[in-house]
Parts: structure tokens; C-alpha cells; sequence
């Protein structure tokens, strides 16, 4: 996927097929903001996309409230009780938190895949 960053912020960039128009939003917020964006060509969505998020930041500071960026570094996830478990007993028999051991795992596969 491509995408545009800009201060601290990733935006997404999507394809319109019917008029050939680009268009993306912020990725990575939490549910109920939405930051959209548009434009013609390249650089015409990319400077939307730098007014939108400067529109975002500017609304927030207006009105006393928290900028949120894109990936919080914080999420939730299902997994099966089992291998809840199973981590669990790992993390601590190698004396770690299960946050560092999961973070350990994502991070080791993150950079096989960039390998």
C-alpha cells in the first residue's frame, strides 16, 4: 500500500476508477475520527492531506483536546485462551512482562519480513 506521512501521521492513498481521482485517510486512529483527503494528481492529494491534518491538529487545539496520531502503539487482540496461556507461561519463565514478549515476537517477525 502506498502512503504519505507528515507529522506523525500516515495517510492511505487509493485510486478512484471511475474519474481516476485519488483519494486516502488517515490510518491508525481511533474510531471515531476520520481524516480524509483528495485530490487530482499527486501532489494535489498530498498537499490535502497536509491541510487536513494541519485542520485536525488546529480543531483540536481550539477546543482543548488531545491530538491523536496515527498508531498509538497501543491495540487489542483475540487470540485463543490456550495460547493466551502458553504465552503467558513463557514471558514469565523467561522473566519478562507478556507486553515485552509479544512486542518481541511482533518486532522478530516485522524484521524477517524485511530481511
Amino acid at each position: 500500500m502506498n502512503t504519505l506521512k507528515y507529522k506523525g501521521f500516515i495517510g492511505s492513498v487509493e485510486i478512484e476508477p471511475d474519474d481516476l481521482s485519488l483519494y486516502g485517510k488517515v490510518l491508525g486512529l481511533d474510531k471515531k475520527t476520520l481524516i480524509s483527503y483528495e485530490g487530482r494528481d499527486v501532489a494535489e492529494l498530498e498537499k490535502d492531506f497536509h491541510n487536513a491534518v494541519d485542520d485536525y491538529i488546529l480543531y483540536c487545539e481550539e477546543n482543548n483536546l488531545p491530538v491523536h496520531k496515527s498508531y498509538s502503539g497501543s491495540f487489542n487482540i483475540r487470540i485463543p485462551q490456550d495460547l493466551h496461556a502458553k504465552a503467558s507461561e513463557i514471558a514469565a519463565e523467561r522473566g519478562i512482562s507478556l507486553n515485552a514478549y509479544i512486542r518481541n515476537a511482533i518486532e522478530a517477525a516485522v524484521k524477517s519480513q524485511l530481511a
